[in-house]
Order: structure tokens, then sequence, then C-alpha cells
């Protein structure tokens, strides 16, 4: 018997934000923490702790400096970010191809 495909699905990368935030950063060479919390409608509090989940799992690296005298945070996806996001959607395909006809 084969394996059911939701075995393959990561739960760091599952949530549905901290997905959303893996597929915008792997979209560009770096996305700033405004634009994701924008684009994500979240408060800067959940999107920190999002944040915080992704680099600690070594999926995100995290940037901080200034823009002129504005302080800014930019994240940009890791090779093992990029690897666990084509696994999720590997993942998701298998799942839907199971219920297409």
């Amino acid at each position: 018997m084969s394996e059911h495909p939701t075995n393959g699905l990561n739960d760091v990368v599952h949530q549905r934000h901290r997905l959303g935030i893996l597929t915008i950063a792997a979209e560009s060479k770096r996305v700033e923490f405004g634009y994701l919390k924008e684009a994500l409608d979240l408060t800067g509090g959940n999107l920190s702790r999002h944040l915080t989940v992704l680099v600690d799992a070594g999926l995100l690296d995290m940037e901080k400096g200034y823009d002129g005298r504005r302080p800014r945070t930019w994240v940009s996806i890791t090779r093992a970010g990029r690897t666990a996001l084509a696994d999720e959607i590997a993942a998701l395909r298998a799942l839907v191809a199971r219920h297409d006809d």
C-alpha cells in the first residue's frame, strides 16, 4: 500500500500564512516585512511569529537594516526553503490528483 499524500505535508510549511510567506519569498530575491504584512493581511506581531518559525527552521533568512532613516526587515528564502516549498507543492498536487476525475 502506498503512503497517503498528506504524510508528505510539512507542518511548518503547510500552515497557510507560512505557505504564503514562502511562496512570496520564492518569487523574488528578497521581500520586505511591510509588503508581506499587507499582502497576507497579517498584524505585525503575527507576521513576526511566523517569520521566526520559518527562520528557526532554516527556511528563510532575515536581514534588518535601514532604508534611509527608516528601519526595515527583509526576508529571503533559503535553498532549504525552496526545497521544502517544492516538496509541499508536490504533496498537494499528489493529494489533488487523487480526487481528479
